[in-house]
């Protein structure tokens, strides 16, 4: 192991640890510095809104937290790059997400690491796990699921979505899916295909993998016929029986490829959501010529983007920030959800994911504001200097997906998913001027 590897680690364990261990704590919005703040706070006063939900349960949003409120929820089956580590070594990822959503979208998010939800051979079980989450609803104004495995985690999403009356969204899914089709969008028209005649091939055929899959048809307007997925098994392919499910099975095609390298002969994108180091040279040279190639493993992606490049694909991203082109969650979740709760949306339904994908795939394709185009010259100097931020339209090869400190990306992915829930339906509490609010969020995140 190097230097920097164990110097990475220590410097991780000092973050974590510092005055206080862990990244997160809770701060109060009201004083409570007085006789008279404290009768407020608790006994007696607090009787007064506790009664006025009670005849008016809609009142929950005006006098309590609920509304900016998350819960990310985890039972650490599927922690990103370390597998089922359990719940209690998965908190510091939940911690960090709930910095993010701070950080990026001014949400409050709680971790909600859940033991006892396991089956006997230590997998998630869906049924507990739907129960504990349910009861959760009271306090929450939205559930963001988190690193449960495969596949359990598509029906506790969808069981949730279906029991609870706020949005319920399984980022490892939808997140990646939202973000990585943004970045397929500008990807393809760079090259100059038509997403409809594109050969995709993806590996990992989790939850993840096959979620990008169904977005990428449903939202992106790829065809079904044109996927091949591969998974530690090699191609899921029509008639194979060993490590197959429901979701894999719509997948499954009649084809004579049996492993990645058969099935990336000729391919338009490679979509890597697995192992690093899976991908060679000879195989990215053995694609269709202006290859696409988003290798997301973490740390260690699929190929690297050096690589990549040097065997002929056009366009290369990864799920890492010291690589152009980083495909990262963080440019959606905090958005979303700020869209999603500030009309008091009931879900996140496709119309708003697809809204949020779009709102990405713009921001590359307009002319930086000076404003902004300083704050990325302070947190990306090097790309800034190789101009990548330049021109009146950005996007270009190895910038086709913003980046995670654009000050653009929360308050326009919010506007967009904020409109998308009100045109369909499920925004409780409408925006009546969507503009103002993108001015007024870009406001309050600076």
């Amino acid at each position: 192991m190097s230097s920097s590897d164990e110097s990475l680690k220590k410097a991780t364990r000092d973050y974590h640890f510092g005055s206080k261990p862990g990244k997160i704590s809770l701060k109060t919005t009201k004083p409570c510095d007085t006789q008279l703040d404290l009768s407020l706070a608790y006994t007696p006063g607090v009787a007064t809104p506790c009664l006025d939900i009670q005849a008016n349960p809609d009142d929950i949003w005006k006098y309590t937290a609920k509304g900016n409120l998350v819960a990310v929820v985890s039972d650490g089956t599927a922690v990103l790059g370390l597998g089922n580590i359990g719940p209690g070594a998965g908190m510091p990822v939940m911690e960090g997400k709930a910095v993010l959503f701070k950080k990026f979208a001014d949400i409050d998010a709680f971790p909600l690491c859940i033991g006892s939800v396991f089956d006997k051979d230590g997998n998630s079980d869906a049924k507990k796990i739907i129960e504990t989450v349910k009861r959760l609803e009271p306090t929450f104004g939205g559930i963001n699921l988190e690193d449960i495995a495969a596949p359990a985690c598509f029906k506790i999403e969808k069981t949730l979505k279906k029991m609870m009356s706020i949005p319920v969204f399984h980022d490892d899914q939808h997140g990646t899916a939202i973000i990585s089709l943004a970045a397929v969008m500008n990807a393809v028209k760079l090259v100059g295909k038509d997403i409809k005649k594109c050969k995709f091939v993806l590996n990992g055929a989790g939850a993840a993998g096959i979620a990008c899959a169904e977005y990428y048809i449903s939202a992106g307007g790829a065809r079904r016929k044109n996927f091949i997925l591969c998974d530690s098994k090699g191609v899921i392919y029509k008639g194979r029986t060993e490590g197959m499910n429901a979701q894999k099975n719509r997948f499954a095609v009649e084809t004579d490829a049996r492993t990645l390298t058969d099935a990336l002969r000729g391919a338009d994108l490679f979509i890597g959501l697995s192992k690093g180091n899976c991908v060679t040279e000879d195989m990215v040279k053995g694609m269709a010529p202006n290859a696409i190639i988003f290798a997301m493993a973490n740390p260690t992606p699929e190929i690297s983007p050096e690589k990549a490049l040097a065997a002929g694909a056009a366009v290369v991203g990864t799920g890492r920030s010291d690589f152009p082109n980083q495909i990262n969650n963080v440019l959606g979740f905090p958005g979303i959800f700020r869209g999603a709760l500030d009309v008091r949306a009931t879900d996140i339904n496709e119309e708003m994911k697809f809204a949020a994908s779009k709102a990405l795939a713009e921001i590359v394709n307009e002319r930086i504001p000076p404003h902004v185009l300083e704050i990325l010259k302070k947190a990306y100097p090097n790309d800034a200097e190789a101009g990548m931020f330049d021109g009146e339209a950005p996007l270009k090869k190895n910038f086709v997906i913003p980046k995670p400190f654009d000050p653009r990306v929360v308050p326009r992915v919010a506007k967009y998913v904020a409109e998308a829930a009100m045109k369909s339906g499920v925004a409780k509490a409408p925006i009546a001027d969507l503009e103002k609010y993108e001015q007024d969020l870009t406001a309050r995140m600076r």
